[in-house]
């Protein structure tokens, strides 16, 4: 952490950047075929050696649903390398025997090449399944999650490596692995082995690396004394043997040549070897134990953290519980420093921590394990301390005078192994990743020429027609001087229904609820707890037990569920019922001067006079033809308005009614983006564009209302503080450029100030060439700006400043005569 302090980040931030990462991202598309499952068991068993084998026979037989996990590539664990009698039959036999037994069971699933990756609420599993290829299945890589009635862990134990100088040069391996090699593979790891061990687990794969063929030239031992039977074998193979000793240095440049130790009696001596077998004991591997909320205890006879208590619904067995077998009978010599240069000593082999590094923490107070763990990032690399953790709180304990109990352990965490993002994402790609919602009527829209853009989760025609600039500007005019036709369908829709339906909305809207009248419509705010704007739209009362509420297209189901979540966890005495219906209806939008005109070619409608349907009315009913429908007089354009609202499968049909209605080419299909500079001339604000999350309802010109509500509401409590009533705060206003050929985009920032000393003070949300007025126009946030109305500032936007006049948002009607008409 020091080296981002100083000297200076950019004095080598390049070699950082060179260095950086585990390798390199593919360029091209991932063909590899993923997918995900879900199961559930009732014994769910996690790795497949002696314990494990034997708790899935034993949970086959008294019939349970069991599921064996195996992260190698065959069954067995150790058995595969570690030759031994089980009852009486040689372990080969014994193993094919359970396996065999195992596979006749259709209780129980056998499942090799996957790794039980995490653990999580209420014993669910996720497991990396990188069999699934050629077990036949069509997916390479398959993500499990199991939810499981019991799990027994069977999951072994870690080898640990030594502490001496040198420790990582090529020919120090750990001497399990090169028992492994030469036990199932065959494969001879040199042609001189020295074995370094605190343990009888060491000693156990030295004795049958020898066995092998491979000569183990000798063992060191740190202990001054073990069992008489490891000695007697190794004489009888000629296998000097040095107890009490301390392991040196590993001698060598490009490869190993020697050990070098000091004997019990002080004298330092050297053995040739181009292999060191290295055990420093077994540390069970309890990291799902743990992810589980099982808790560790330090046992001081075997060196390590073994399962304290269980959690329910958990066992662990075997080398996981801290039971090796039989191996440990005599206690193990926790691992010591060599007396020779720390700074080559390694503790955590993938990060290239060494002691020395572990010592700067202590001198720096790094002394907590987590702060040590971060400080140094002993344990944070690809296998996530399962050969270094030990060993690292091993020496922070004998540098701080406490035992690695006392020191504790870090917080394991899912993953055990590295999973694929790809087994991750499964098959949530492309547009599968994030499924577009279509429009009821897409079909219809592609024929009329509509340019596609996702709007949030929905795709919907941004404009008609190939030049994006000119359709914009031709369906404004359109709407402003004769008719438009939007596809609103997107709009949320949620039906609140019950007794205290007006109520339950009370407490939602900024707004006044109970005053509003049955087939009345009225525009409302939604506020979270800290009184941020979250949400607008137009409710309905459409009776007075039943309201109908709309809210914008991005946060229909973000709404629908917050509605829900306030209803079932906070208003729950209230008689409410909700239900999100937006899917349900297709809505067709008619804005502009002749809007009227065309909707009364539908047969079946009311007056729509505007004596009888006034600006802000609602109607429901059924057209001639039997369809029924919602009608809404709103505009979110300036212009009169209606919204058509339809059942879905029966918007295309209306669609087409209503753009032949007034002959061909005079109702003109606009796009969301016309939509937008529409409600910008209007002055009318887009949540999430217009606010953020630091906007409240005094912002943008609610206090009227705010003030004039009594009762209750979401956020009102916040409102109340200083800091939401502050006069300064980003307040809406619009912005007129000065200069008439001049624009102005979105983002850009209001600044005082010359060069060098300038300082925003706002900015510009929405922005746009208004075919209407003929002009750049926008709107944005500028602290103070109710009370700067007039006021001359500078609008700064990619390295240039320009003159603009702080003004009013609504640049067109502002008196709405025209939306009232």
């Amino acid at each position: 952490y020091k080296m981002f302090k100083w000297p200076h980040w950019r004095a080598f931030e390049w070699a950082v950047r060179r260095v950086g990462g585990l390798g390199r991202v593919p360029a091209g598309t991932d063909a590899t075929r993923y997918r995900h499952l879900n199961a559930r068991c009732e014994v769910l068993v996690v790795g497949s050696g002696r314990s494990g084998l034997t708790a899935a026979v034993a949970a086959g037989r008294r019939g349970e649903d069991v599921l064996l996990v195996e992260q190698d590539m065959e069954f067995g664990g150790s058995l595969l390398h570690d030759r031994m009698e089980i009852d009486g039959v040689e372990s080969d036999a014994w193993l094919a025997a359970t396996l065999a037994e195992l596979d006749d069971m259709d209780n129980v699933r056998l499942m090799d090449d996957a790794t039980v990756a995490g653990c999580y609420d209420h014993n669910l599993l996720t497991i990396h399944d990188r069999g699934a290829a050629w077990r036949g299945d069509e997916a390479v890589e398959s993500f499990w999650k199991v939810r499981a009635g019991k799990v027994v862990l069977a999951t072994g134990a870690f080898e640990q490596p030594m502490l001496f100088g040198n420790n990582d040069l090529p020919g120090v391996m750990l001497a399990g692995a090169v028992h492994k090699y030469a036990g199932r593979f065959a494969v001879d790891c040199g042609r001189r082995v020295a074995g370094v061990v605190n343990n009888d687990c060491g000693w156990r794969s030295l004795l049958a690396v020898h066995d092998a063929g491979t000569p183990v030239c000798t063992i060191v031992d740190t202990r001054g004394e073990v069992e008489a039977g490891l000695l007697e074998a190794a004489g009888e193979r000629g296998i000097p043997v040095y107890l009490g000793a301390t392991p040196l240095t590993a001698r060598g440049s490009r490869g190993l040549r020697a050990l070098r130790f000091a004997a019990a009696d002080g004298s330092v001596r050297q053995v040739e070897c181009d292999v060191i077998g290295m055990s420093g004991g077994l540390n069970p591997a309890t990291q799902l134990y743990s992810q589980a909320g099982g808790k560790l205890r330090y046992d001081a006879a075997l060196h390590c953290f073994v399962p304290d208590r269980d959690p329910e619904g958990w066992e662990t067995v075997g080398a996981a519980s801290g039971s090796f077998a039989g191996q440990n009978d005599w206690p193990i010599l926790p691992c010591q420093t060599a007396p020779v240069r720390t700074g080559r000593q390694w503790v955590d082999f993938q990060h290239d921590v060494t002691v020395a590094d572990l010592e700067l923490a202590v001198r720096e107070n790094y002394v907590s394990v987590e702060h040590m763990k971060r400080y140094t990032t002993a344990g944070m690399a690809v296998d996530q301390g399962k050969t270094s953790n030990l060993n690292a709180l091993t020496v922070l304990g004998q540098l701080t005078g406490r035992t690695p109990g006392e020191v504790g352990t870090t917080t394991s965490r899912p993953q055990f192994a590295p999973v694929t993002m790809g087994a991750i994402a499964g098959n949530r790609r492309g547009d599968f990743y994030r499924p577009p919602k279509l429009l009821a009527a897409h079909d219809w829209h592609a024929a009329q020429g509509a340019v596609f853009d996702d709007y949030g989760s929905w795709k919907r025609p941004a404009c008609y027609g190939p030049d994006r600039d000119a359709a914009i500007a031709r369906e404004v005019l359109a709407v402003r001087q004769s008719v438009g036709f939007f596809d609103g369908s997107p709009l949320g829709k949620i039906e609140v229904r019950g007794p205290d339906a007006a109520v339950f909305l009370d407490r939602i809207y900024v707004n006044n609820v109970p005053t509003l009248k049955p087939r009345r419509v009225r525009y409302g705010l939604m506020l979270n707890e800290n009184g941020i704007v979250m949400d607008d739209g137009v409710f309905v009362r459409v009776a007075e037990d039943r309201f109908l509420v709309n809210t914008t297209s991005g946060n229909a189901d973000r709404v629908a569920a917050w509605l829900e979540e306030w209803r079932q966890c906070e208003y729950f005495d209230l008689e409410v019922v909700l239900s999100n219906v937006t899917s349900q209806w297709a809505v067709a939008t008619l804005a502009g001067p002749d809007a009227r005109s065309v909707l009364e070619s539908l047969p079946g409608l009311l007056d729509l006079s505007t004596d009888s349907f006034p600006h802000m009315s609602f109607a429901e009913g059924c057209l001639a033809d039997g369809t029924p429908y919602r009608l809404q007089r709103v505009s979110f354009s300036g212009e009169q308005s209606y919204e058509l609202s339809v059942p879905s499968d029966r918007a295309v049909s209306i669609f087409e009614r209503l753009r032949s209605a007034a002959g061909s080419g005079e109702v003109v299909p606009i796009g969301v983006e016309a939509l937008m500079v529409l409600r910008t001339e209007k002055g009318f604000i887009h949540v999430g564009v217009d606010t953020d999350g630091t906007t409240n309802p005094l912002d943008i010109g609610f206090s009227g209302i705010v003030a004039r509500k009594r009762r209750d509401f979401i956020g009102a409590r916040s409102l109340a503080r200083p800091n939401d009533q502050r006069e300064d705060r980003r307040q809406l206003v619009g912005f007129e450029l000065l200069d008439g050929d001049a624009s102005v985009a979105a983002g850009a920032h209001v600044v005082t100030g010359g060069n060098g000393a300038r300082r925003s003070e706002g900015f510009v949300t929405s922005a746009c060439l208004s075919p209407t007025l003929g002009r750049s126009i926008g709107i944005g946030l500028l602290e103070g700006g109710f009370g700067r109305k007039g006021e001359e500032v500078l609008v700064y936007d990619g390295g240039r400043t320009t003159p603009a006049r702080v003004v009013e948002p609504c640049f067109y009607d502002p008196a709405g005569e025209r939306m009232r008409a």
